[in-house]
């Protein structure tokens, strides 16, 4: 069995049908619906990866101002003076806060856990979430238009196979007239 070539995150490639005749070997209606199902597979892989962009393309920012928070902490650590702030209680109530120590942060990971870092940690840590988060982004995006690439293929293909239908239709309907039945109205 030939190995199915795919992309590095191993989305398999559409095959191009540039010959119908030799490809299909089942009948018109089978091939179709197995091309049918192959696009389903890629659109729902692409919805998939277009949730994903949305969630990194939110996080990204996220992690960019919680870096440059703790950047601005480690720039303040020397200081003696403490930071005045405010922070949200709730939805509509802020209230005012001094820092006095600036040496530790606590970094929301998710799924309601939250840990406490030194500043220095934390700086790597959001560092290597932000490279991660930059990284997958660029992964996602390049399987999208892989993904775009394979839909395209798989419907020019059904198309191929459609029209081939058709002609071969037309082609037995014209010898079956040619053969005697040319005096004869079709009925369907």
């Amino acid at each position: 069995m030939a190995a199915v070539e795919a992309n590095p995150r191993g989305i398999p490639k559409a095959p191009f049908v540039a010959n119908v005749d030799e490809y299909q070997a089942t009948e018109t209606e089978a091939t179709l619906k197995k091309f049918q199902e192959m696009i389903a597979k890629y659109k729902y892989m692409e919805n998939n990866n277009l949730q994903r962009k949305k969630s990194l393309e939110s996080k990204i920012p996220e992690i960019k101002k919680t870096l440059d928070m703790v950047n601005f902490l480690i720039s303040k650590e020397d200081s003696d003076e403490p930071i005045q702030t405010q922070y949200e209680l709730s939805d509509t109530l802020w209230a005012t806060a001094k820092i006095k120590s600036t040496d530790t942060v606590n970094l929301w990971l998710g799924a309601n856990v939250m840990l406490q870092y030194t500043t220095a940690e934390a700086k790597d840590l959001l560092i290597s979430k932000l490279s991660a988060a930059k990284v997958s982004l660029t992964q996602v995006d390049e399987d999208l238009e892989f993904l775009r690439e394979q839909i395209t293929t798989m419907e020019v293909n059904t198309a191929r196979v459609y029209n081939h239908d058709v002609k071969l239709r037309r082609l037995a309907k014209a010898q079956k007239q040619a053969a005697g039945g040319g005096d004869e109205e079709e009925r369907d």
